[in-house]
């Protein structure tokens, strides 16, 4: 076996944190933006994330559920409404107080004195608070439920530590806010929603996910029930992919959303609240990337197939840019994962082997290679991302294949791409799940300094709360661990509590975390 030569400088194995920050720079998709916190998404990495707006939008309305849109500003007064709401968020608030600037005479700009607003305006950092203005207001009878709302919109929350798509002060989401008449209603769109993030995680961005309830001190502010989508990252940590939460009465009764019943009795509504954030796209890197760079699974990929014409600046490239605009079009006549393939020809100037590895590093899910040669025999190179070397000679894996014949094959290269790298990422996620851990001893050795990548472990617990609870929590903080979430479809609990020795209720995930 020969060695390979990686493109990226850094290996996985050598430095995750740094691996995955040269994977943003080397893949092009996103470069800090002069503010702290805060990031410019550039074309590559919009598109992915336009790719996953476009399939989760198509499932959220396939449940009939409508987008709107909402003010990014919110008046403070609606954060004081609901005490638990804005405690969670009140060190994470951007608050706008002037609304003119003046010069300082020393040639800056200061706020305008005469300017300061009669009430501070929040930047959104969520929007339940003003949604539930709106509800209140669009609400009367019980003919009006339910109200199934969703917006995609930018929050900000002012982070301390920051680290690009994972925490930044201002990323993009959607954000689902529903209301309805009973309390069975709302918890059953609470799971419609969960399942949904699910299903968009696993067959879409090809990323495995164990859903489940998180436990009391990990819930949403002022929520009743708060469930999670976890995702294990290749360093052995979880990244929460989603969160749909059950909110009961609690906001309906701060923004008296109420409804008259059929009776003629005025009852407050149900709500939830469920989102999924640019963050996907930090776990995409984390789960599928490798020591070239990023691998995007092919159904969020903005151009799945990129062909690459070997240009050399002479009278003979016109036929060859025809014979590959001829592959494309054969190709974008070609439906893959339920959509019309996104193929794009690459004719920019350059030598054909660095724009290969351009589109390797940015992860683009086939890339085609053709010279006159190719040309002359009817042929492309087909180069697949998910197997990218030939371990025998430690060189790039091309497969010379007649092109039409690859034209029909396409579809189907790019389906077992797709499933190739789910499977890939859940049996790591299993072989790195440790059960039958009895003692807090054994956890702390589990997680010990030293121990690289110790995944995540799955204990037995009581379900303390209140005092015993924050007790539990201290320990795991003493660890640097936190409850992921109790897994639905668990096996039952059958053993002692691993925290207070008691009978146990439940099992639970507990992991480092990004």
């Amino acid at each position: 076996m020969s060695a390979i030569r990686h493109a990226l400088s850094v290996k996985r194995e050598d430095d995750f944190a740094a691996w995955y920050q040269e994977v943003i720079s080397a893949a092009d998709l996103a470069e800090e933006s002069g503010v702290r916190g805060c990031m410019v998404i550039k074309p590559w990495g919009y598109g992915i994330w336009e790719r996953i707006q476009r399939l989760m939008d198509d499932r959220i309305k396939a449940a009939g559920v409508q987008n709107c849109y909402f003010p990014i500003f919110i008046p403070l007064a609606n954060f004081t409404r609901e005490a638990e709401h804005v405690e969670g968020f009140a060190k994470e608030m951007a608050v706008v107080t002037h609304h003119r600037l003046i010069a300082d005479g020393k040639g800056g700009l200061i706020p305008d004195p005469e300017a300061k607003l009669e009430e501070p305006l929040v930047v959104r950092p969520t929007s339940e608070t003003i949604i539930g203005d709106a509800m209140a207001r669009w609400i009367q009878s019980w003919r009006d439920l339910p109200l199934l709302t969703n917006q995609w919109a930018n929050v900000v929350r002012w982070e301390m530590r920051t680290r690009m798509f994972l925490r930044t002060s201002e990323f993009l989401w959607q954000e689902g806010h529903t209301a309805h008449a009973t309390r069975e209603d709302a918890l059953e769109e609470t799971h419609r929603a969960l399942q949904m993030y699910r299903a968009c995680a696993e067959e879409d961005l090809a990323l495995p996910v164990i859903a489940g309830e998180k436990p009391e001190n990990e819930r949403f502010p002022g929520a009743v029930e708060t469930w999670s989508i976890e995702a294990m990252m290749q360093d052995g940590k979880a990244l929460q992919a989603g969160t749909s939460h059950y909110l009961g009465t609690n906001f309906a009764r701060a923004a008296g959303i109420q409804y008259q019943d059929k009776e003629g009795g005025q009852q407050y509504c149900h709500t939830t609240s469920w989102g999924v954030s640019t963050r996907l796209i930090g776990g995409i890197i984390m789960v599928h990337g490798d020591d070239d760079g990023l691998r995007v699974p092919p159904a969020i990929a903005p151009h799945q197939i990129v062909i690459i014409p070997m240009l050399r600046e002479v009278p003979e490239d016109a036929a060859l840019l025809a014979y590959c605009d001829e592959l494309k079009q054969m190709l974008l006549r070609e439906t893959a994962l339920g959509e019309k393939l996104r193929v794009l020809l690459d004719s920019t100037p350059g030598k054909a082997a660095a724009k290969r590895w351009d589109w390797v590093r940015k992860g683009a899910p086939i890339i085609l290679e053709v010279g006159p040669r190719d040309m002359a025999e009817g042929k492309v190179a087909v180069l697949r991302r998910n197997a990218l070397w030939n371990l025998d000679n430690g060189k790039p894996a091309f497969q010379y294949v007649p092109r039409n014949e690859f034209a029909g094959q396409a579809a189907d290269l790019l389906d077992e791409m797709q499933t190739a790298l789910f499977t890939e990422a859940r049996e790591r996620r299993d072989a790195n799940i440790t059960r039958g851990i009895t003692s807090m001893d054994v956890v702390a050795d589990h997680f010990a300094d030293g121990v690289k990548y110790p995944g995540w472990v799955e204990v037995q617990w009581s379900k303390p709360t209140g005092a015993a609870l924050d007790k539990v929590v201290e320990q795991l903080k003493a660890l640097k661990l936190t409850i992921r979430n109790v897994p639905l479809g668990a096996e039952p609990a059958t053993g002692a509590c691993i925290f207070t020795g008691e009978k146990s209720a439940e099992r639970i995930l507990l992991a480092r975390a990004y």
